[in-house]
């Protein structure tokens, strides 16, 4: 629903000549993304009159584009922004399934007229034609991440950028670009914003224990220790603190992976049928401090992508790690 312009036609007075204030009109902003509004007649009396009004859209959908859209995460991105607010899917770029409707690989009720392309520039030129404001959502590779930000920038496009084990050196090089550019990128280690929760609560347990071991399980045994689990051990060990003092050796296997040089170890189970699990114990004598969190399916990352895609396009820099907007 969009604002409404409104035309006041005046009724003649009634013979009495008996005039009535009209009621004060207000109308909210119509989604968060929207500044509040408030419109009011003025108080003093008028005629009676009739309000013809005309519905205008306040302000175009987000114009989206899923980079990887044939992946499962990729498919789920389509459903999710085709049933969010404010946004839709524009575009869907992929080495697979070239040619068919984004709709029906992702098995939704009808298609949406979509082809899934295998050019990401032929998909930027025929979405920026429009002139209305686009994001790109990024599931590709590590090695493409920086090439797909440069495109969508010259196109005058946002990128979202969920890739897992991107290198240091690339997010560098992405944020001296957007910074020259002045352009909005978010780089986000994860999209679950229970794992973004886990990390938060995990900092602020570190201060008053010195003893904390994570352990994580996962179906897929590629990429062990995981993204999540390595990304809580390092934001645990730049924090200053020297954790399992008494048992700091690393020449066990069994007792896991030290990360970082703090002490911080993670054990990876791979057992098929289990979710996807991380687990961050804390201890001191007589007590355990655990901090749980689970992840079904991709369907659990579909809330933190939506909030990503609303934030960037306000963005003229790169932000690192979606915990920034919570």
């Amino acid at each position: 629903m969009g604002l409404s312009s409104c035309r006041i036609r005046p009724f003649q007075l009634r013979k009495r000549g008996r005039n009535r204030a009209m009621k004060p009109t207000t109308m909210a902003a119509l989604g968060s993304q929207f500044p509040f509004t408030m419109y009011k007649n003025s108080e003093k009396k008028r005629p009676r009159s009739s309000i013809l009004c005309s519905v205008q859209p306040s302000q175009s959908n987000i114009k989206v584009i899923i980079n990887g859209a044939a992946k499962e995460i990729g498919r789920a991105a389509v459903i999710a922004v085709t049933k969010a607010r404010g946004m839709e899917v524009a575009g869907a770029v992929d080495s697979h399934s070239v040619g068919e409707d984004i709709g029906k690989v992702c098995d939704m009720e009808e298609p949406l007229e979509i082809p899934i392309l295998n050019d990401l520039t032929m998909v930027l030129g025929s979405i920026s034609q429009s002139k209305e404001t686009g994001v790109v959502v990024d599931f590709t590779e590590p090695s493409k991440v920086y090439e797909n930000v440069k495109q969508a920038t010259a196109f005058g496009m946002r990128s979202v950028v969920y890739v897992p084990r991107l290198k240091v050196d690339t997010v560098a090089a992405l944020s001296n670009f957007c910074e020259k550019a002045s352009t909005g990128c978010l780089v986000a280690p994860t999209l679950s914003i229970g794992s973004i929760l886990l990390q938060q609560a995990a900092i602020s347990a570190s201060f008053h224990y010195s003893n904390v071991e994570i352990v994580e399980s996962r179906e897929n045994p590629q990429d062990l220790p995981s993204s999540d689990a390595a990304q809580i051990a390092k934001n645990l060990s730049n924090l200053g603190q020297i954790y399992n003092r008494e048992d700091i050796s690393t020449e066990v296997p069994a007792r896991g992976q030290v990360i970082g040089e703090d002490g911080v170890r993670v054990h990876s189970l791979v057992l098929p049928g289990l979710p996807s699990s991380t687990n961050v114990y804390f201890s001191r004598p007589g007590e355990v401090y655990t901090l749980k969190h689970d992840i079904i399916n991709v369907q659990s990352l579909m809330p933190g992508l939506l909030l990503a895609i609303r934030k960037v396009v306000r963005l003229k820099t790169l932000v690192y790690g979606l915990e920034k907007f919570l």
